[in-house]
């Protein structure tokens, strides 16, 4: 995936950012609700983001409601270009199977329900924000690549940023712990997915370290 490719995704990933806003702003229980149906509704629609006719059905439905053809053509037109931009950026395995966008989601609701305020909001900040920055400064930036493909730059733009968004909300030596096992965790690509790992590794090894 190119440079600009992969920035446009990364903006969509920051949108991760409103569940700490909405925990912030409403408190844990709303969140909780805000979460659960935003995953209920991201399966619900993703039989229809992975189906390569989506779009021509979607057009076939409402050409009955748009008589007039000037208005059919602008509206089906602007379909096809969404539904061509939402393809575009999809990684290869999110054609066949679900989205980054669910894992995260379904991570962040136990991050929440399982884990005290302060981590909640710490990893979950600092997962959005530092995958969102190794992926772009590693694409345009990563001139020294390990076997796997990620680059040292990438790596360290994720530790750098995931720990000065972590001490928003902790003290130095569980930022710092956070901020690392994030980074390995998102360096080896844990699976089912590093958008699923990153939130889980870094708030139980914080948790864990709280409790010694």
């Amino acid at each position: 995936m190119d440079f600009n490719r992969e920035a446009f995704r990364k903006s969509l990933h920051l949108t991760g950012l409103l569940i700490p806003l909405s925990y912030l702003l409403f408190g844990r229980e709303l969140t909780l609700i805000f979460v659960s149906l935003a995953i209920v509704s991201f399966f619900i629609i993703e039989p229809y983001r992975i189906s390569k006719d989506t779009a021509a059905r979607i057009i076939e439905g409402i050409r009955p409601l748009l008589r007039r053809e000037d208005a059919f053509q602008l509206v089906s037109k602007t379909i096809e270009t969404i539904d061509a931009r939402i393809k575009e950026i999809a990684r290869e395995e999110e054609k066949m199977c679900i989205g980054a966008h669910i894992y995260f989601s379904i991570s962040a609701l136990l991050v929440l329900l399982f884990f005290p305020r302060n981590i909640a909001l710490a990893t979950i900040s600092a997962a959005t924000i530092g995958d969102a920055l190794a992926a772009i400064i590693g694409i345009r930036w990563g001139f020294h690549r390990f076997r796997n493909g990620k680059s040292v730059e990438g790596s360290l733009a994720f530790l750098l940023s995931s720990l000065l968004v972590m001490l928003i909300f902790l003290s130095w030596p569980y930022a710092l712990l956070g901020a690392i096992l994030g980074s390995l965790s998102e360096f080896y690509n844990l699976p089912p997915n590093d958008n699923f790992s990153n939130q889980l590794v870094m708030a139980l090894g914080i948790y864990l370290a709280t409790l010694l």
